[in-house]
């Protein structure tokens, strides 16, 4: 750290100050532009930021130049500018910071320790930050459902909303003046761009998304990563890049058009960071750092590897994870990159050490009956020798709140009942005798032993109907006709309605939820997790770590834990915290497919770039089965199972930035959907494998609830 010298002016010597400065000053105009000056007077020739801190090199020497992670650093006018963990600061020498974030969004954690419970407000999330090229007090910061304007360098703030409320999900950012407005470009990740003039009363956020490429299938664009505004003969240029798809746009503002400028190529792969050096369009990619030559408005540039800049990054420390960096010139000009992890040459290279433990493991769930006895086992450990699996998956806490296992610890049982216990420590010697990977899966927040527990007292809250909370959904039928065919499984009841010559038949999911914000919940969970570990699991594996999303009822929900200010985002993330700090073997966690696909935690408080820090392991279940069924069913559509695992397998781990082992869940069961009754069989699973493999090696689980296994291919 630096020690600071405080120097007190008295008037004479602040006179003398001045006139040097601008002697100085004198000297220095006529011989480089703004950036360039500011950029002279760093004494470093790298600077970079990580999640430990930011640091400045000079020959052999390194500087700590700030404490805490961070994640990007932009220049705005004559101040640089980070965000990370601790939010926006800015800083005119790179040494000297001060915190901006006031009225910026706040997300409360709550820390449950020692039978106490204390709330931590913390800066949400920030997903990127922009500054005005020409004017530097002009300052955009983006979160996942609101965009903040600052015209003072980020003193104060003003919130623009969302583009598209509809979901959360925004990623990208870009601001400056065109025809002598004030404008400002985000990015949503499932709605494209759009853009909004904040100095014109009235003005609205307004979609701008031609010439963009889309999602196959979809009337969707695909994500876009970077924004970026370039001055040029007076006016302003701009360009946009996609994430997944390797392409980038330059927008004609005339016809609100994106016109296609570079393409990478086909297949998925990664654009980002793009940033602008006089005449020139640079960006990082996942095979290095590139730059595209735009000047006199050249098209279909080639993309020229900057393989300096990717040597002095990688010329680091060992050990180093940079996440951003400055890089100057000769002639002091700096290049700015963020989202670094992308040169990493290892594609484990950011995982921790238990998240690697995890990685390469391809297995099944195994009903927890059928590991009853040495008997019903039998098959499976067949199954596991012929399919060449390492790996399986049972229930120790099930879907109904059960304990499968006879705890240790006395305290359990005030939330769970104990159910058809298996012998545990046999079930584990005989996995350990033939080297197979042990996941004990926990299902949390659905749970109805624990939800009628101490009367009630931590279910989710049904509130016009004053008891716990039961998702349901309707039919209308006309009263002379046969009520709808009723699941046996489901409870159902035949309601009255206004209209005589109506009934409705009522349907309940077999669902019953505890409160994810309570602290006692999260308790008794990792409490069966630390034991499972303890006895020799190789891996807890948290299920249902989400808020109920089905029911058009859903509005009657109420949260009695819910401290205000509390987020579903915050419940998740405050109960995986508290987890990470309790278990010490790979942490695993169930999330829908769509959660991992898109970088949203819309309805289930399942974001992937907000959680993978505290996890090792996601599992998202791409089940094509569960999608639309045209969603990427093009010709040929029964490679289909394929495209989704792969792309999604891909998209889960590049938006955490490759710091988790992805792990999907394969669909090894019949669904009577469109899809699955012309497709379904071998080859549909054997795709799946396909996919997973060919987006890398985070290994996969097959799913199948009655335990049949039939179509699961044998590894080649």
């Amino acid at each position: 750290m630096y020690k600071t010298k405080i120097y007190i002016a008295t008037p004479l010597s602040r006179g003398c100050l001045l006139l040097g400065f601008l002697f100085i000053l004198f000297l220095l105009l006529p011989s480089c532009t703004l950036n360039a000056q500011v950029s002279r007077q760093v004494p470093y020739d790298l600077v970079w930021g990580s999640n430990e801190g930011l640091f400045g090199r000079t020959g052999g020497r390194i500087d700590t130049l700030w404490s805490g992670g961070v994640q990007k650093i932009i220049q705005g006018g004559s101040d640089w500018i980070l965000f990370g963990n601790r939010g926006v600061f800015v800083s005119h020498d790179l040494l000297s910071w001060e915190e901006r974030n006031t009225a910026l969004p706040r997300k409360l954690i709550k820390v449950y320790e020692d039978g106490q419970t204390r709330l931590e407000p913390e800066i949400q999330q920030i997903k990127n930050l922009a500054a005005d090229p020409v004017n530097g007090d002009n300052l955009a910061v983006v979160f996942k459902d609101a965009l903040y304007l600052s015209r003072n360098g980020g003193r104060s703030w003003q919130n623009l909303g969302n583009p598209d409320p509809r979901t959360s999900g925004l990623k990208g950012a870009a601001l400056g003046y065109i025809e002598g407005e004030l404008t400002v470009f985000c990015s949503h990740n499932l709605y494209g761009i759009f853009y909004i003039t904040p100095n014109i009363p009235g003005a609205r956020w307004t979609s701008l998304n031609g010439g963009l490429e889309r999602l196959e299938t979809t009337t969707n664009p695909d994500e876009i990563s970077s924004i970026v505004m370039v001055p040029s003969g007076g006016g302003m240029e701009v360009y946009a890049a996609q994430s997944f798809r390797r392409r980038i746009y330059r927008l004609d503002w005339a016809s609100e058009t994106w016109i296609p400028l570079w393409s990478g190529g086909s297949g998925l792969g990664v654009v980002e960071s793009l940033h602008a050096l006089e005449g020139s369009l640079q960006f990082v990619e996942d095979r290095g750092i590139f730059g595209l030559d735009i000047l006199g408005g050249r098209t279909n540039p080639a993309a020229i590897p900057q393989r300096d800049l990717e040597n002095r990054i990688r010329s680091l420390p060992p050990g180093t994870q940079a996440n951003t960096a400055i890089l100057w010139d000769s002639q002091g000009r700096p290049s700015i990159f963020s989202e670094l992890w992308l040169l990493d040459e290892d594609p484990l290279g950011r995982l921790s050490p238990l998240a690697r433990e995890a990685a390469g493991r391809e297995g099944i769930y195994l009903p927890v009956n059928h590991a009853a006895d040495p008997g019903s086992l039998r098959p499976y450990l067949t199954l596991i020798d012929d399919r060449d699996l390492n790996m399986v998956v049972i229930d120790m806490k099930d879907d109904y709140g059960r304990l499968r296992f006879v705890p240790q610890n006395p305290a359990l049982t005030e939330f769970g009942r104990v159910f058809n216990p298996i012998d545990l420590e046999a079930f584990l010697s005989a996995m350990k005798d033939r080297g197979i990977y042990t996941v004990a899966r926990i299902v949390v927040f659905k749970d109805p032993e624990a939800a009628l527990r101490s009367n009630n007292a931590y279910a989710v809250w049904d509130g016009p109907g004053n008891r716990p909370w039961r998702g349901y959904y309707d039919v209308r039928f006309r009263s002379s006709e046969e009520a709808p065919e009723r699941s046996p499984a489901l409870s159902t009841a035949i309601l009255s309605t206004n209209d005589p010559d109506y009934h409705i038949l009522r349907t309940w999911y077999d669902e019953t939820w505890v409160d994810p914000y309570s602290e006692l919940i999260w308790d008794y969970n990792v409490s069966v997790a630390e034991e499972l570990a303890r006895r020799g699991f190789d891996e807890i594996q948290f299920d249902y770590i989400r808020f109920p999303t089905d029911g058009i009822n859903l509005s009657d929900a109420q949260y009695r834990w819910r401290d205000p200010g509390m987020d579903m985002d915050g419940a998740i993330l405050s109960f995986l915290r508290h987890a990470r700090g309790r278990i010490n073997v790979p942490i695993s966690i169930d999330i829908y497919g769509a959660n991992g696909w898109y970088r949203t935690g819309a309805r289930t408080g399942q974001e992937v770039e907000l959680l993978a820090p505290w996890v090792d392991v996601i599992c998202p279940m791409y089940y094509p089965s569960h999608f639309e069924q045209g969603f990427l069913a093009q010709v040929p559509p029964e490679l289909r199972p394929q495209r989704i695992y792969y792309q999604g397998t891909r998209r889960t781990w590049i938006i955490s930035r490759g710091t988790v082992t992805v792990r999907p869940w394969a669909q090894s069961f019949f669904l009577n959907v469109s899809y699955d009754r012309e497709f379904y069989g071998p080859e549909y699973v054997r795709r799946q494998l396909e996919g997973t493999r060919g987006a890398g090696n985070g290994g996969i689980t097959y799913w199948n609830n009655l335990g049949r296994y039939d179509e699961v291919p044998r590894h080649e």
